[in-house]
């Protein structure tokens, strides 16, 4: 069998050609992203049982870089009504950060958190809103010169359900 992949270049190899990758990909959501905040949810009273924590907090905004890859608005079942529960809004952004960046703003504070959480929030200042991370894409369908250098992050928007905010950010 012949392959038509040239042998002089080594993809999974060139760290050179993935800086520069990660470089600009850091510098496009830098010039195309939106400023947001990262915020990492403390768990108060997990209950190992059902999983969950009824009584999260969330004490820290950290400022982040974000690319809005949902770029037609909101996405998801959008509004609805029930007659069981009235309005619902299931607005729903997918959004990218670059890894680099997430490692030196986040990881650098919190060693614990090497990824998005799910369960996370991303606040959006331009329509002053908390979208929960539903779904952080660990691994991407195709690796361009062998490394990853984007989180894809799923988000909804968050519905507040007695949840302690002391993050210093009034809105």
């Amino acid at each position: 069998i012949t392959f038509l992949v040239n042998p002089y270049f080594d993809h999974y190899a060139a760290s050179e050609e993935q800086d520069l990758l990660d470089d600009l990909i850091v510098e496009s959501i830098g010039i195309y992203g939106l400023p947001c905040y990262y915020l990492p949810r403390t768990l108060v009273n997990f209950d190992k049982i059902y999983g969950e924590d009824d009584q999260s907090a969330y004490n820290e905004a950290i400022p982040l870089d974000l690319y809005v890859k949902s770029v037609d608005g909101f996405l998801g079942q959008q509004d609805f009504i029930s007659k069981f529960s009235g309005v619902t809004i299931n607005d729903q952004v997918i959004w990218e950060v670059a890894r680099t960046t997430f490692t030196e703003e986040i990881t650098s504070v919190h060693s614990d958190i090497v990824r998005p959480r799910e369960g996370d929030l991303i606040y959006f200042p331009l329509n002053k809103k908390c979208f929960q991370i539903t779904f952080a894409d660990k691994f991407d369908m195709f690796y361009q010169l062998g490394a990853l250098y984007l989180w894809s992050l799923t988000t909804e928007l968050f519905q507040y359900s007695n949840e302690t905010f002391k993050t210093g950010i009034a809105d």
